[in-house]
């Protein structure tokens, strides 16, 4: 039997596995943590506001599924005009003593790499940046009224992140990375290729790449949305899987045209069986119609919001009808 490493290896690159990647089992997230954590605090649901060191508030309300800036409060907008992002943000610190880094180094170093990657996450990304620190709607407002002031922002948020990169890579001897930047909503992204590959391609080209030339064996972009019309860019940043793809992207066709050159990890829509009167036969025709459709190859069934699911239950109840589903088709 493969390891988790090895079948997910198997998976995406067009060998022979012996069942399918259940979610994240091969791709433990540790912890985002040592030093940055101290100066990126992570908000607790139903706790206080919390600001980021980008002066960034995030809230996160009892009702929902995660914490998101706080824009209600337009006294919480860092960027108040774009004209003059300078006069608003300041980057952080990012080159720490080597003792602050000594945690997740040693959480690194304990993980068996013959079972699974050595992967954390780094979120947000680049346009998630952008719409953080501005709102959303202003955001995009802002890539078609004052794109080069957009682009000069943008560039500042990449050299952060390629700092931010640089210690990450000294301290941990990453073998993935799951980047995290939401490219659009349930039926559209946010923006056209063109625009992508004007404002963001050839900084995720420079962020992949340089993963990739320093030890990452496996980038995975996360986009929980509809981002079809973006996998070609995908496919030229550097990513091995998207992860997050909703079915409306209508991913067995997507297996079907882009598999060998990127695979594809999600297909489960936390809004179809991650709610409240979620049933084992909702999960199980979700789960059945995406592996039928799909094939073995290229396709990691996944939710596509994340691992676990909010409803207590759910993440293992995928899991259970990811097994069933490798019994009857390996």
């Amino acid at each position: 039997m493969l390891t988790k490493r090895q079948n997910f290896l198997e998976t995406i690159r067009g060998g022979n596995p012996d069942r399918f990647v259940k979610g994240y089992e091969a791709l433990p997230r540790l912890p985002v943590g040592a030093p940055l954590s101290k100066r990126f605090p992570s908000v607790q649901q139903g706790g206080p506001p919390v600001k980021n060191a980008w002066g960034v508030t995030y809230t996160w309300p009892e009702h929902v599924y995660a914490g998101m800036p706080d824009h209600i409060n337009k006294e919480n907008i860092v960027i108040k005009d774009i004209a003059h992002w300078k006069d608003y943000v300041t980057m952080p610190e990012t080159n720490f003593p080597e003792e602050e880094w000594q945690p997740l180094a040693e959480a690194c170093a304990a993980v068996d790499r013959n079972e699974v990657f050595c992967g954390i996450t780094v979120a947000p990304g680049l346009f998630e940046m952008c719409h953080h620190t501005m709102s959303m709607d202003v955001a995009c407002a802002n890539m078609l009224l004052e794109p080069e002031h957009m682009k000069d922002l943008i560039k500042y948020f990449l050299e952060y992140e390629m700092k931010f990169a640089e210690q990450l890579i000294k301290y941990t001897k990453l073998d993935l990375m799951l980047h995290h930047d939401d490219w659009g909503g349930q039926s559209s992204t946010f923006f056209s290729p063109a625009m992508f590959d004007d404002f963001f391609l050839d900084a995720y080209k420079q962020i992949y790449s340089y993963y990739k030339a320093n030890g990452v064996e496996i980038v995975v972009h996360h986009s929980d949305s509809y981002a079809a019309t973006l996998v070609p860019q995908m496919i030229e940043i550097g990513a091995d899987v998207w992860q997050g793809g909703l079915k409306s992207n209508n991913i067995p066709e997507l297996v079907k045209q882009y598999g060998g050159k990127m695979s594809f990890m999600g297909g489960i829509n936390n809004g179809i069986v991650d709610v409240p009167g979620w049933t084992r036969e909702i999960v199980r025709k979700e789960v059945e119609e995406l592996c039928r459709a799909c094939g073995k190859l290229y396709i990691i069934p996944c939710m596509t919001a994340g691992a676990t699911g909010g409803y207590y239950g759910v993440g293992s109840t995928v899991d259970e009808e990811i097994d069933r589903m490798s019994e009857l088709m390996f």
